[in-house]
């Protein structure tokens, strides 16, 4: 039986909340919720109602409510309440209020930055409003908004989008886009990157990413031209920056009202911080421990120039015994225990890499500062947990997370992110190592250790750390994962979860079965019911 994404919302929610399904957070059971769908315009619409009814909206000369019963559904309280094993009622009383947001569909504004089915996507947002969900992710892809010539935006489709939010009273959390969508697992649209990028890429293709082999990576632009003059006369930095002071001058009076509460920069493939060093789009497959991607003309130049400054001028070059995308690390000669990763060369290689990350991450952040002072920001990071049980961590390394069992990767990133007041986004928060040595034995796979080492990097600098599910989740053991992650049991500091985001709004989530058990967390997370209530403005005591 799997947990609902109502369950899970709830848990994140004081118990005052009035949408409770199935609540765990009480000793009691309330009645089964039931709930019916019916079509509209805009596809299946679900709502919940405290009493056993489905509420449907229906659209027409105003807006009215119809009550279903739940088709299907003759299970009574007992029997749900026998089937919950007894860690789902864990006590949250007393716990901090953890915001949830659930990210919006990839493909909610089309190419030509129009809102796609603004009524469907509506009534969809109305069903998140009615399980006290604070708000929605929303992508804001370069692709689109600059897509045609540089520094002319379109934020159109975006407009009508915050304006559809604002007016359910719902938050933002807004993702400063800068790579492209498609190719990787979970894009179900293609996105790439502007028009006038791609044709400077045509006649100079090391904009990209590139491997040891000379296969680009057009899902972003390489750290090495933050600096070079490429765009058209502009940095990459430049370039960003110049889009985000745009956004933020267009959508002045959401951050004045307050509906933008965060902003999420981009920085890399998929958003977050890391290099593209396991691409679909050039085999790799799961667990392989991908491939250093240093190999465009502008990095090498300044890797040539470390090695020179450090007075070995032939360490320049990447390493030459790394494998392939889809090896596995006892089958090279640098990521093998013993191997060169841990050499005079190997460390110095790796220290390079990774400041590479680190000062890419420096640069563009305090660009975002100035763009959008006084609002909060936030950087994703990615969990790479596949071979976290060796040694040398390789899938780690060629991402660019300098973090063999050794050395702590990832406290100079969560330094770097303390210095200009950034919080972390962290995903897999949901995952369970159990279940990877299940499926996949031979990865040494460790999601939870990862988890624990990332987020207690963070708290130690004293940033906020919120988090999202890495892949599609509907099911009770990996909503009680992100539970236990969110408000960690027993933690003398009470540390927590700043937010939490879940993957993503689609038809499987308002699914019967999936959206009654996760919205019981608020229910996709379990840790609402057990908030302090909101005092008069609208904030929650800490």
């Amino acid at each position: 039986m799997a947990v609902s994404s109502v369950r899970l919302f709830n848990s994140l929610y004081p118990p005052c909340a009035s949408l409770i399904a199935y609540s765990t957070l009480h000793s009691g059971f309330p009645n089964s919720l039931r709930y019916n769908s019916f079509r509209v315009k805009g596809g299946l619409v679900y709502s919940i109602s405290g009493s056993s009814r489905v509420r449907a909206l229906v659209k027409g000369k105003g807006e009215r409510t119809e009550d279903y019963p739940l088709a299907g559904d003759s299970t009574d309280d007992k029997k749900v309440a026998e089937s919950w094993p007894r860690s789902l009622q864990r006590d949250f009383a007393g716990t901090p209020y953890v915001p949830v947001y659930v990210m919006l569909p990839l493909g909610v504004i089309d190419r030509n930055c129009e809102l796609v089915d603004p009524e469907g996507l509506t009534n969809q947002l109305r069903i998140l409003k009615s399980v006290n969900v604070d708000g929605v992710m929303i992508d804001c892809w370069w692709g689109i908004v600059e897509a045609h010539a540089p520094q002319t935006y379109n934020w159109s489709g975006y407009r009508r989008l915050f304006q559809i939010v604002r007016d359910l009273g719902l938050k933002l959390q807004v993702v400063m886009s800068f790579h492209e969508c498609g190719g990787n697992v979970g894009d179900d649209v293609n996105i790439p990157l502007p028009q006038w990028v791609r044709e400077i890429g045509d006649s100079n293709p090391d904009i990209y990413f590139t491997d040891r082999e000379g296969r680009r990576n057009t899902e972003c632009l390489t750290w090495g031209i933050d600096k070079e003059r490429v765009l058209r006369g502009r940095t990459a930095v430049e370039v960003y920056f110049d889009y985000m002071r745009n956004f933020r001058v267009e959508f002045d009076d959401f951050f004045v009202s307050g509906v933008i509460a965060e902003i999420e920069v981009g920085m890399g493939p998929c958003g977050e911080l890391r290099y593209p060093s396991y691409p679909v789009k050039h085999g790799w497959k799961y667990p392989g421990i991908g491939e250093f991607q240093c190999y465009d003309k502008y990095l090498m130049k300044r890797l040539k120039k470390a090695a020179e400054i450090r007075g070995h001028t032939f360490w320049g070059r990447a390493p030459y015994n790394s494998g392939s995308y889809n090896s596995a690390p006892h089958e090279t000669g640098f990521f093998r225990d013993g191997g060169d990763y841990d050499s005079y060369y190997g460390r110095f290689f790796l220290n390079w890499y990774s400041q590479i990350l680190v000062d890419h991450g420096d640069r563009v952040l305090a660009l975002a500062n100035l763009a959008f002072e006084g609002t909060c920001i936030a950087a994703k990071l990615s969990g790479i947990h596949w071979w976290y049980k060796t040694a040398s961590h390789a899938a780690e390394l060629t991402s660019g997370f300098y973090n063999p069992a050794h050395r702590d990767g990832y406290a100079l990133i969560a330094a770097m992110l303390k210095k200009h007041g950034v919080a972390l986004n962290f995903t897999c928060v949901e995952l369970r190592t159990l279940n990877q040595h299940e499926g996949f034995p031979e990865a040494m796979a460790d999601p939870e250790g990862l988890v624990w080492q990332v987020l207690n990097a963070a708290w130690d600098v004293s940033i906020p750390v919120a988090s999202e599910n890495a892949l599609p989740c509907y099911d009770r053991e990996g909503y009680n994962k992100i539970l236990e992650n969110a408000k960690p049991r027993n933690d003398p500091d009470g540390r927590h979860l700043s937010a939490f985001t879940y993957l993503r709004l689609n038809p499987a989530l308002i699914e019967r079965r999936n959206f009654v058990e996760g919205s019981n967390i608020r229910s996709p997370i379990e840790l609402k019911n057990l908030l302090p209530p909101k005092g008069k403005d609208g904030r929650v005591a800490a």
